[in-house]
């Protein structure tokens, strides 16, 4: 058994049977580890391939940072992608920071949230996901898709749960060839209804034949219709 390997079984089994009384277990692994493992409110550093799990969020990084009471806190920081395992939430990003007590997590930089329960995929700069009541905030470049909704702005709420979106801040949602705008937008996802509030302008393709061309057409099919029977009647 090399090195790295004896490593990462060695952190693995320490965090097993020294943090018993959290209320959540938690397993690592890591090429580098500096710190008091199982001591109740210090720091511990994992470094390269760092791996860390707990019952409701599973993160893979370069560099990982728990501290706090119990290890409370864990920060993430390079080539972050995670699972939220209660919620079903992929993610990745450049930074993260999360906190096992009040189960927020805040993901900073290049985020990319996928809800893999809704077909919903989410892009901003920022992002901070509350685990218990599933609801996310978005700021800045925002991007959220779901059917064919493609909906942006400078600050929006996704509510999972209930499946709303409410966007404001030079809001947008573009439906195919259709586009609405204003200030503030909420969309319901389930039902696709759209609420607009200040300063609204659209744009709205209509698929429908013009009335007139309707009415030339009808002229059109009488008259021959009625030239047939004419004929007919001279025969």
């Amino acid at each position: 058994m090399n090195s790295k390997k004896r490593i990462i079984i060695f952190i693995s089994l320490i965090f097993a049977f020294i943090v018993p009384l959290c209320a959540e277990k938690i397993i690592f692994s890591a090429n580098k580890m500096t710190g008091q493992a199982g001591n109740s409110n210090t720091t511990t550093t994992l470094s390269g391939n760092a791996y860390i799990k707990t019952e409701s969020m599973e993160i893979q990084a370069d560099d990982v940072e728990l501290s706090g009471d119990n290890y409370r806190y864990i920060k993430a920081t390079g080539n972050i992608n995670g699972k939220n395992l209660k919620s079903k939430m992929d993610f990745t990003c450049d930074s993260l920071e999360y906190d096992r007590t009040t189960k927020i997590a805040l993901l900073k930089g290049n985020v990319r949230l996928d809800d893999k329960d809704n077909d919903v995929k989410a892009e901003a700069q920022i992002i901070e996901y509350n685990q218990d009541t599933e609801v996310a905030i978005l700021q800045v470049q925002i991007k959220l898709t779901q059917k064919d909704n493609v909906c942006s702005g400078s600050y929006a709420v996704y509510y999972k749960t209930t499946q709303l979106l409410e966007l404001s801040g030079n809001a947008q949602v573009k439906q195919k060839d259709d586009v609405f705008r204003a200030q503030n937008i909420t969309l319901d996802m389930n039902t696709q209804d759209i609420t607009l509030g200040g300063n609204v302008k659209g744009k709205v393709t209509d698929t429908k034949e013009p009335e007139e061309e309707k009415t030339d057409a009808a002229a059109e099919e009488t008259t021959e219709a009625a030239e047939t029977e004419g004929a007919e009647n001279a025969e």
